[in-house]
């Protein structure tokens, strides 16, 4: 089906307000009703009953007839799918209920281990497994869209965002064609949003990417940054050129339509036009629920979309309330991931380079090859004593896996090998960055580079780690600007930061007067950080952001930590004997003494103020809390700094001593762990009513959007 071309808008004048014949109305109608019927028939069911050429004869019948009288033009006709001129940005949407996110489980153990926590906790309301099911479909790895629909026609589309806050990308939407732009029931609710993901099909995608090739146009990675990077086309003719559809999953906010099951929902959104995907089922227990996602994990290379697991939920809806939400994840549903992507490509070469605490990290040479929806180059091998137990040599074929679908890594060699005269690789001699001789400390992993102040691969890796966002934050100094002032002189350490000028920034490459003053500005600012973020900025072996946290909440300043031993800095939270003896042994070198006092001259904090330091006599006085996952609206710095002005203590893992764990979104194994301990989890709303009405002698947090919809599909 061709797209349709842009149309002038109605109101402008001549033959729109001329009184329009009554066939012509009936024809307009008609034609209208006709159209969406092949729309669906081609983008929703796959099933076209005629060609491009009488599709196109329709169109430009119905076309000529809104031209010539213009009150004929609605706002979902079909001629409007690519009818908007380009905008310049988004606008943000508010959604009406939060778009969740759902938590994770990578095997039957995990599903079994949330089913039984699930029936427990029903248990208590008197209800058995066999008064609740559930409901299994494809988890699409795609971009979440929200469409609100007011009165049955379509008023705004939008992107997830946060979960809370989107982008309004209505036009672009309208172009997809399998997105209905009125309901076909004749009794549409006053409000609905409804949920989905927008996806390109593999084939669709290959064919954009060899036409992009021929016009030496970059190429997308996978389909998913494909649909992505078209939904956001400022221009909704370039986002009509990308043939996007959609699977569509869910309800959000509703008035006026009362649904009692998750299959209800499906079934409702199907009668109404939407593609939905026809294999959701429905499971009166788990075990139907573990063979359905092996079922989809077995046809997941045939499939003509991405998918990366299965969404299980609750089909019970009434439940949903019930079993409320913990953090920005739904109790009532989760997500069957599928195990990491492989593929096996040849490794050439075993490469290796310098961190900034002067470790050197092998990594993986490899003939390029698709694996997890990217291109895979380059692979981590971790550290030397994991090359050494994996044994891959030069030449070697080997499997690649993206663990977590993130992070490609060499998983083994695939055995036999065929050159086996290839020797084991070793780390260097002498330091690829500087020619240091390096050295081994008994009892790790990593040989190190001992130069820590004069090699290059690690003043470059510091200066890095020093200007990044939970260090110093200054904005417009990333790694290649770091290369830049590093190769040119510019600095020689971190602390020749707070010495560059705007005179001399513009004699740098690519810098103006206006990004010269901007950088020295954000410089400038930087110098107020508090001191733990100078601690963590140091980049002293083993600290990070909530040691480095915990360090200056304990110690005070830089100079107490200085003169600490090791029996002492490990009376603080999180530091055990490895660590306190090498944040000594770091803080007692000369050169990085001589660097701390350096960046006292530059006006650095390296004490910490009052309001940093953890409150006595707080409403959390005496309370352990854990912070894990991104929350809505505050940072974990300010989360953190909330807890301690309260009188409460942040540590880094989740104990049987943790009083609450705090999540947001993509909270990790510290919320899995919580709930095998029993310890009570809050979202960022239960954390401020703690923070402003204490701790309650006995309470369920069960936040108020419990029964908001999860949406991270």
């Amino acid at each position: 089906m061709s797209a349709p071309e842009d149309s002038a808008p109605a109101g402008d004048g001549g033959p729109a307000a001329a009184e329009v014949p009554a066939d012509v109305t009936s024809r307009a109608a008609e034609l209208r009703a006709e159209l969406d019927r092949h729309n669906r028939l081609y983008y929703v069911l796959d099933e076209p009953e005629v060609g491009d050429d009488v599709y196109d004869e329709l169109l430009n019948e119905l076309r000529d007839l809104e031209r010539e009288f213009p009150t004929l033009r609605t706002p979902d006709s079909p001629t409007q799918r690519v009818g908007a001129p380009p905008l310049e940005r988004f606008e943000p949407v508010t959604h009406h209920e939060p778009m969740l996110s759902l938590a994770n489980s990578r095997n039957e153990e995990e599903l079994r281990a949330w089913e039984a926590r699930l029936a427990n906790y029903l248990k208590r309301l008197d209800i058995t497994a066999s008064q609740f099911s559930y409901t299994t479909e494809p988890k699409i790895d795609g971009l979440a869209i929200t469409l609100t629909y007011e009165d049955g026609v379509l008023v705004r589309g939008a992107t997830r965002g946060d979960g809370r806050i989107g982008e309004d990308v209505t036009q672009n939407i309208k172009t997809i064609g399998s997105v209905p732009l009125r309901l076909k029931t004749s009794s549409p609710p006053a409000l609905i949003e409804v949920r989905g993901e927008a996806y390109l099909p593999i084939a669709a995608f290959k064919a954009l990417n060899e036409r992009r090739a021929e016009r030496e146009e970059p190429t997308f990675a996978n389909p998913r940054n494909s649909a992505a990077g078209s939904i956001r086309q400022l221009d909704p003719k370039l986002a009509a050129e990308r043939p996007l559809s959609t699977w569509i999953y869910g309800i959000g906010a509703v008035k006026g339509l009362d649904l009692p099951t998750h299959m209800d929902e499906v079934e409702w959104l199907r009668e109404q036009g939407f593609k939905v995907n026809p294999d959701t089922d429905h499971h009166q227990g788990v075990e139907g629920v573990v063979k359905r996602c092996h079922w989809w994990e077995d046809r997941r290379e045939t499939l003509d979309y991405e998918i990366d697991g299965v969404v299980i939920k609750v089909d019970e809806k009434a439940l949903w309330r019930e079993l409320g939400v913990v953090g920005r994840e739904p109790r009532w549903a989760i997500a069957w991931k599928f195990p990491p992507t492989t593929a096996v490509t040849t490794m050439h070469k075993v490469v290796w380079n310098v961190g900034r605490t002067g470790h050197l990290v092998p990594f993986a040479m490899l003939e390029p090859v698709h694996v997890g929806g990217v291109t895979v180059s380059t692979a981590t091998l971790h550290n030397e004593e994991d090359l050494a137990r994996k044994d891959v040599r030069n030449g070697d074929e080997v499997v690649v896996m993206r663990a977590g679908d993130v992070i490609p890594q060499v998983v083994s060699p695939k055995l036999p090998r065929k050159n086996k005269s290839a020797r084991k690789p070793k780390p260097p001699k002498k330091c690829p960055s500087c020619g240091t001789p390096t050295v081994k400390p008994e009892g790790s992993v990593f040989t190190i580079c001992p130069n820590r102040t004069g090699c290059p691969g690690q003043n470059w890796q510091h200066v890095k780690h020093f200007v990044s966002k939970g260090a110093m934050d200054i904005e417009g100094l990333g790694e290649k600007q770091a290369s830049v002032f590093l190769d040119q002189g510019l600095i020689v350490d971190v602390a020749d930061i707070y010495d560059i000028t705007e005179e001399r920034l513009v004699e740098v490459d690519r810098f103006g007067e206006t990004s010269a003053k901007n950088l020295v500005a954000a410089i400038d600012a930087s110098r107020a950080r508090p001191f733990k973020r100078v601690l963590y900025a140091l980049g002293l072996p083993g600290v990070g952001f909530v040691t480095a946290e915990a360090l200056a909440d304990y110690f005070g300043s830089i100079d107490a930590l200085h003169e600490a031993d090791p029996e002492k800095i490990v009376e603080v939270d999180g530091v055990g004997p490895i660590m306190a003896e090498q944040i000594a042994e770091s803080l007692s070198d000369d050169a990085t003494w001589a660097l701390v006092e350096k960046l006292r001259t530059k006006g650095l904090r390296l004490e910490a103020d009052e309001s940093e330091r953890r409150a006595e006599g707080g409403v959390l006085e005496g309370k352990t809390i854990v912070l894990t996952g991104t929350l809505p609206t505050l940072t974990r710095e300010e989360a953190a700094s909330l807890v301690k002005a309260a009188g409460g203590k942040i540590v880094n893992s989740v104990s049987k001593k943790t009083d609450y764990v705090v999540v947001g979104e993509s909270p990790g194994s510290k919320l899995t762990k919580a709930q095998d301990l029993g310890t009570k989890v809050l979202d960022e709303d239960g954390l401020k009513d703690l923070l402003e009405n204490g701790p309650p002698p006995e309470r369920e947090d069960v936040p108020a959007d419990a029964d908001a919809p999860a949406d991270d599909q």
